[in-house]
């Protein structure tokens, strides 16, 4: 019988060890789930009286009711539509209108079945979210996959995806998609660029930096599929309002009804945007001339040219992806949450950093991956303390403040890395 030496014995306790770990994980994992899932089977049916409610308020607001007019003949993408014939809050944004399609199964059934399905939608799409970060990042992918899972559903990020029923998981699959396929498999590449275009602030500005960084072909195919797929459902709606013109009135009336609305309009100070302009207003209180439009081009072409630098320095593509998400969200109208487009690019560059930590030009880089954390660590109790000590406009303010830092400083770190090496 041959004896166990003691090497093989601190190898296997260290396996079983992880093995452990890995496992305790996962049940913590499952727990922040169940609680992420709650409120989908907890809400109230929607009413007039209760239109306040949290709770699956973009289920409700952005997919359900929506889909509910479109089949009963009418137009979602009319405000006063909307308001006027079901319990809706915010008016439904200008989604791709394949969107009304592709979520049709959601709002076929009651409306708690639909919110509930959607939530577990919502939750197999982050694990799948955290798969392509973990095998991104050329991670263990079942460890890697749990750990990043466990800690998208516990973040503040992860669980508002399913706290207010959002579809920005799918968008983030799709982006993330598109990047990591970008070079080796331009097909599926343009399939998740269709996939983000579901709402054109993340479709549009992604398509132009893949354009630029010189995946032309995906960028104008993604583009493509996503117009061949709206279109019968744009043409249905133009045939039921008349023509041409009076749809463009209701896009029209839609863009002005949302940008004065609290939680949308550039110079609110209580809306949680996290782009350049919304923050800088909230921080300094005043509002520059065509500031939207200015931080759209000059954000886009700064995180364009830097991008593409990148791309052809030395394991420099994870910075330029994050760099390319961050400017999308910076660039123009988004929300904190929308930083979870970023977390498979994210870890990417957290392994770079990692083994780049010896040298003093990637710790920027480093810095710019944390201030992104900002976001997925504002829980509620981190909100509460924030309030209390520096107001409520601190409070909506923090992540967009960490947001737009964490592009400045990834811009800056590129323009010298790429200097250097040039």
């Amino acid at each position: 019988m041959t004896a166990t030496k003691p090497a093989d014995l601190l190898t296997n306790r260290a396996s079983l060890g992880k093995k452990v770990l890995v496992a305790l994980v996962a049940l913590a994992g499952t727990v922040s789930a169940v609680r992420a899932l709650k409120p989908s089977w907890e809400v109230p049916i929607p009413t007039a009286a209760n239109l306040p409610e949290e709770r699956m308020q973009d289920f409700r607001d952005a997919l359900y009711f929506p889909i509910r007019e479109l089949l009963n003949g009418g137009n979602p993408y009319d405000p006063a539509v909307m308001f006027a014939h079901w319990p809706v809050r915010q008016n439904f944004n200008l989604y791709q209108p394949y969107h009304l399609v592709l979520h049709l199964p959601f709002a076929l059934p009651d409306y708690r079945v639909g919110a509930v399905a959607f939530a577990l939608a919502c939750l197999v799409l982050l694990i799948g979210l955290a798969v392509m970060a973990s095998a991104g990042a050329r991670l263990p992918l079942i460890a890697g996959t749990v750990v990043i899972s466990t800690l998208l559903v516990t973040s503040q990020v992860g669980k508002a995806q399913m706290y207010v029923g959002q579809v920005n998981p799918l968008i983030a699959v799709g982006a993330a998609g598109a990047l990591l396929l970008r070079t080796r498999n331009p097909g599926w590449a343009s399939v998740a660029l269709a996939l983000a275009w579901l709402k054109p602030q993340f479709g549009l500005p992604l398509a132009l930096l893949m354009f630029v960084r010189g995946d032309r072909k995906v960028a104008l195919m993604g583009t493509g599929i996503a117009a061949a797929a709206s279109l019968p459902v744009a043409a249905l709606l133009v045939v039921r309002g008349g023509g041409i013109g009076e749809f463009l009135d209701v896009i029209s009336r839609n863009l002005a009804h949302a940008s004065h609305t609290g939680y949308g309009a550039v110079d609110s100070m209580t809306a949680q945007r996290v782009d350049l302009p919304a923050v800088f207003f909230r921080t300094t209180g005043w509002l520059p001339p065509a500031a939207e439009l200015l931080a759209l081009c000059g954000v886009l072409a700064v995180t364009a040219v830097l991008a593409r630098r990148l791309d052809r320095h030395e394991e420099g593509s994870a910075a330029a992806d994050v760099l390319t998400c961050l400017g999308i969200v910076v660039a123009l109208v988004h929300q904190p949450g929308d930083v979870l487009i970023a977390v498979p690019a994210l870890m990417a560059l957290a392994v770079v950093c990692w083994h780049k930590r010896k040298e003093n030009h990637w710790r920027w880089a480093a810095v710019a991956a944390l201030l992104v954390v900002v976001p997925f660590a504002h829980l509620h109790f981190v909100d509460t303390a924030v309030k209390g000590l520096l107001g409520a406009r601190a409070a909506v303010t923090v992540d967009g403040v960490a947001v737009v830092a964490a592009w400045v400083v990834l811009a800056v770190f590129a323009a010298k890395l790429t200097r250097r090496t040039a």
